[in-house]
């Protein structure tokens, strides 16, 4: 089982003894606009938008992607009719949330909030705190205080 990150449940270093069967290539989140929210994302990783962005000439940008210096990326599809997760809750459920360490919570807070994250409604715990996406998918920053930035 994956342990708590959030509550210091930290294993480092734990490896599971299993035959590889891919690689991991990317995460996909939908929205509505992949342009703005590649742009969001790459505010708080420092991450590059890769150049080549999948294109439809009646409706703009399909598939934007942003790719780590480690080979990490995120990619934000765009849907027409894109519905973001209500958290809490089961209507509408999020499927998925990114985490990102964080040095300091309060400054991490200020400068998602600065570049438009929205803070959520419900915050469950004291280690990490959770926001909202500029198109509602939730993230979290959790606190890790030997990280430098």
């Amino acid at each position: 089982s994956r342990p708590d990150r959030r509550d210091g449940g930290r294993r480092r270093g734990y490896v599971a003894h299993m035959a590889r069967i891919a690689h991991f290539a990317l995460t996909a989140l939908d929205c509505p606009d992949p342009v703005a929210l590649a742009e969001f994302y790459s505010a708080i990783t420092g991450w590059e938008v890769d150049g080549d962005i999948e294109f439809d000439d009646d409706t703009g940008p399909l598939w934007v992607q942003l790719r780590a210096p480690s080979g990490a990326t995120i990619a934000f599809q765009r849907v027409a009719d894109h519905r973001p997760p209500l958290r809490p809750g089961s209507e509408h459920p999020q499927q998925l949330h990114i985490d990102f360490d964080v040095p300091d919570l309060d400054a991490g807070e200020q400068a998602v909030l600065a570049i438009g994250a929205r803070k959520a409604e419900e915050q469950p715990g004291t280690s990490f705190r959770v926001y909202l996406d500029p198109a509602g998918h939730p993230f979290c920053l959790v606190h890790d205080p030997d990280l430098i930035l």
